[in-house]
């Protein structure tokens, strides 16, 4: 890391990116640090998540009478609520709500769509495994006013922005908005993202595959022949692969942007549509690692391709090195 990026914050870095678009109205800036608030003041509760026992069931009351939140029913509150009064977004829609999400009367709507997944793997943690917050931002396609749900079922190709925000060992803000992907990792001491990576870009090939093997004897005869090919030794190609398998998508897809490979979560005979949303999690990993170089796939064709036809569908995913997901696909057509 060069010395002149150690003060590069990512207030700094957004604002210097503006600069380069004569055209800019600075709301798009104001909306990223927004996001970036919001990030905080998650990273804030989750951090803390051991010593207060906030992963109770929502029923439990505290000391001062107030019901008890799931951490991530209180990740969905916050950061709907640091979005709702900037005045750069229309309308939002959260992975936690059945229905789209409206700005609230008082404050004026923005020409912004935001999607988010706010607590993703919140499953892992009560055993301390990482978890993260996924964020899709789109134009709004309807003329004024209250955004609607047309805003909101684009598809990925017209996204302007996308993020994840990933509490691990260290808290990291990964973010493109069309030029390239850049990370910045918290700084608790100074409360402030500071720039780690800039311009991430996937190795063109990996040697580890990140799925939930559990799922094996579901899955299609492609994807078992697939598993079974990186299984094999073979010196030539890098094989056998590792495999790599947290559970929280965040965790696993930031794995698998830095070091290359591939993860998965394909359709299977239980679920042929697989279990991640097209809206809050494939969409904006999908950007992300086109951004990055790499590829998105649904099997077929890139995930930034399907046109959405409901705010909560799934699609089968494939993300990760041009030449993994290539491989992969090949096997899913019965090709190899």
């Amino acid at each position: 890391m060069g010395h002149a990026h150690k003060f590069m914050t990512l207030e700094r870095y957004i604002n210097e990116q503006e600069d380069l678009h004569p055209g800019a109205t600075g709301e798009f800036s104001a909306l990223l640090h927004d996001i970036s608030l919001a990030a905080k003041l998650v990273w804030r509760e989750v951090s803390k998540a051991g010593l207060v026992n906030v992963m109770g069931s929502t029923d439990r009351m505290n000391v001062s009478g107030d019901v008890v939140k799931k951490l991530d029913i209180f990740a969905d509150e916050t950061i709907f609520k640091a979005m709702d009064h900037g005045g750069h977004i229309c309308v939002m829609a959260s992975e936690e709500n059945e229905d789209i999400l409206h700005i609230p009367d008082q404050y004026k709507a923005g020409k912004y769509v935001l999607l988010y997944d706010p607590l993703d793997g919140s499953s892992n943690i009560d055993a301390n495994i990482t978890i993260g917050s996924i964020f899709s931002i789109f134009k709004r396609v309807s003329d004024s006013g209250k955004g609607t749900l047309a805003d909101c079922l684009q598809p990925g190709y017209k996204q302007v922005a996308a993020a994840y925000i990933i509490y691990g060992s260290s808290t990291m803000f990964v973010y493109s908005t069309g030029h390239g992907v850049h990370g910045f990792t918290l700084d608790p001491s100074v409360g402030e993202f500071l720039l780690s990576h800039e311009n991430i870009r996937i190795p063109a090939k990996g040697k580890i595959y990140s799925l939930n093997e559990g799922n094996f004897s579901n899955y299609g005869p492609g994807m078992q022949k697939y598993l079974q090919y990186l299984k094999e030794s073979d010196k030539a190609t890098g094989r056998p692969y590792s495999l790599r398998y947290i559970g929280t998508m965040v965790g696993d897809v930031h794995r698998t942007l830095l070091y290359g490979g591939i993860f998965a979560y394909p359709g299977d005979s239980k679920n042929p549509k697989g279990k991640l949303r097209l809206m809050y999690e494939c969409n904006p990993m999908a950007y992300l690692f086109e951004q990055a170089g790499g590829r998105s796939s649904d099997g077929e064709k890139s995930i930034l391709k399907i046109q959405p036809g409901s705010l909560h569908e799934r699609t089968p995913v494939f993300l990760g090195s041009v030449e993994d997901i290539a491989t992969c696909e090949k096997f899913l057509k019965g090709e190899r």
